[in-house]
């Protein structure tokens, strides 16, 4: 046997390499999907709602509120009627949701900040005019029931 005679050699297989790169690579993505999508249920809830509201259904929205014994439809709609303080909704901008801890408990909803536009089409930035008509509105939604209400 020389120098040069001897066993073949094959470099390592690049296979698993790259399944656990895929592998990484798919789980990543899930997660970062899995976070822009965590408060979507609520998010839909709150525009479903504000469709609702501009559509001019204050009955169904009242029960899309489903609010407690204490808040009556009148105080719905000194909040949410043609002429409250919100009012008159015809157009809406979804903002941001956050959850907030109550203290040490785990939390039981989220804060979903809206824009409201008393204009059939929502104000684009720079119209001055339009924009001073907007106003912020946030909304507590419960995990649980998707019930809405204001922060606490």
């Amino acid at each position: 046997m020389t120098l040069f005679d001897g066993t073949e050699e094959h470099p390592p297989s690049k296979v698993l390499r790259y399944i656990i790169t895929t592998l990484v690579f798919v789980i990543l993505v899930v997660l970062f999907c899995m976070y822009l999508l965590r408060y979507h249920k609520e998010e839909t809830t709150v525009k479903h709602f504000l469709t609702t509201v501009a559509a001019g259904n204050f009955e169904k929205a009242y029960e899309l509120w489903k609010p407690a014994p204490s808040f009556s439809f009148k105080d719905f709609m000194e909040d949410w009627g043609p002429n409250s303080y919100y009012g008159p909704v015809k157009s809406f901008h979804m903002e941001s949701a956050q959850e907030i801890k109550h203290g040490a408990e785990s939390p039981s909803g989220v804060v979903v900040t809206v824009e409201v536009s008393p204009y059939d089409t929502f104000p684009s930035p720079g119209d001055v005019a339009k924009e001073s008509k907007i106003k912020e509105v946030r909304l507590w939604v419960q995990f649980n029931d998707q019930s809405l209400g204001y922060p606490p």
